[in-house]
């Protein structure tokens, strides 16, 4: 069996499909060893995977509060870390690594994953269009290339790259290149949601520290709490639940596992994360979306959903009354449940976790021959 190495970092909807991907390949016998920021741990321990943490790479703290400025010279820093190069590099000769799996931002994990002719493909965790558009055209892009690393190029020299989305949402179209896969939403989900009698919504945004979030998830609040519905709210490590105003229709958790919550949900309100918000379409769920960062996918994902019926697209300085409305629309308009529901059909007959897993082995066997 394979001995495959998933490189990773703390950085939010980046993490699932990792984790998704590593115990499909796991449970097919291949050994997986997942390496990331210390403070990822539990989570990937949590999953059942291997973990190892990185020992040279720079110290990283997504839910810190920072200015524009200083998070994105952050991001920068990690994204072209070449000591997080280096550890797996360590790691992927330590355990024999048959082929590596990067997150495509960690440009300096690439680079010497690259130059230690390792196989190795690029896993690209949301839409293409934005890595190769915004992302690699925008200040992370530019500032990577002073830094030595030029993103499209070190993509391009992957032996695979796996667009862990669903095509027909993704604004860049699959062209020619074989290399570059196409995998379906990475999620575990099965079957649809169930709504329940009495509508419930999920809400729940980025567990990166974002400028504003947590007033914007106030006034989410404040909205839903003179509306008939039950409301359940997870803050992540960014957001105090002490610090919330909370109505008596609504319950508030740090964390809970949204596999046990969307199920049971009607809606779900959220930031525009890829992760989050394919896996509420992979159960069914239309959803409201309210970008965080201007400089994400949110809302690149957003115009997505809203592309496709499935959901609507708010501004972050909308007012408790706009969302309010927003949400009666979503709820008391039949057709964006019904887009939903058939895009949750196709996600889950995908199986982009199975195929992207089938595609890493068959770069080992391609590269055993």
């Amino acid at each position: 069996m394979a001995q495959l190495v998933l490189a990773t970092l703390d950085a939010g909807g980046n993490v699932p499909p990792v984790l998704t991907i590593g115990r499909d390949l796991q449970s097919s016998g291949h050994g997986v060893h997942v390496i990331g920021h210390p403070a990822q741990r539990d989570t990937v321990e949590g999953a059942g995977l291997a973990f190892t943490p990185y020992t040279h790479a720079r110290a990283w703290s997504p839910t810190a509060e920072k200015s524009t400025v200083r998070g994105l010279r952050d991001l920068v820093g990690v994204f072209n870390d070449r000591g997080a190069g280096s550890d797996v590099v360590h790691l992927a000769q330590r355990v024999r690594a048959d082929a590596v799996g990067v997150d495509c931002m960690l440009l300096g994990a690439l680079a010497a994953v690259q130059a230690a002719q390792v196989p190795s493909a690029a896993l690209f965790h949301t839409f293409h269009a934005y890595f190769d558009g915004p992302w690699r055209r925008g200040p992370v892009g530019l500032l990577s290339l002073l830094r030595g690393h030029h993103a499209r190029r070190l993509w391009a020299a992957s032996d695979l790259g796996l667009v862990l989305t669903e095509a027909a949402l993704d604004p860049a179209s699959p062209g020619t290149d074989p290399t570059l896969i196409w995998t379906g939403a990475v999620v575990d989900t099965e079957v649809p949601a169930v709504a329940p009698a009495r509508p419930r919504v999920l809400v729940s945004l980025s567990t990166v520290n974002f400028p504003g979030m947590a007033t914007t998830l106030q006034r989410i609040l404040d909205a839903l709490a003179v509306l008939p519905v039950d409301a359940v709210v997870t803050t992540g490590p960014a957001i105090d639940p002490a610090s919330l105003r909370v109505a008596s229709n609504t319950t508030v958790h740090r964390v809970v596992d949204h596999a046990r919550l969307m199920p049971t949900c009607s809606l779900v309100v959220g930031h525009g994360g890829h992760a989050t918000s394919l896996r509420a379409l992979a159960h069914g769920l239309p959803l409201l979306l309210i970008p965080a960062h201007p400089m994400l996918d949110q809302t690149m994902v957003g115009d997505a959903v809203a592309r496709a019926e499935a959901g609507l697209v708010l501004p972050r300085s909308s007012s408790p009354e706009r969302i309010r409305e927003a949400v009666t629309q979503l709820l008391d308009t039949p057709s964006y449940g019904a887009a939903a529901a058939a895009l949750g059909t196709r996600i889950r007959a995908g199986r982009g976790a199975h195929t992207a897993a089938a595609a890493l082995i068959g770069l080992v066997e391609h590269a055993a021959r």
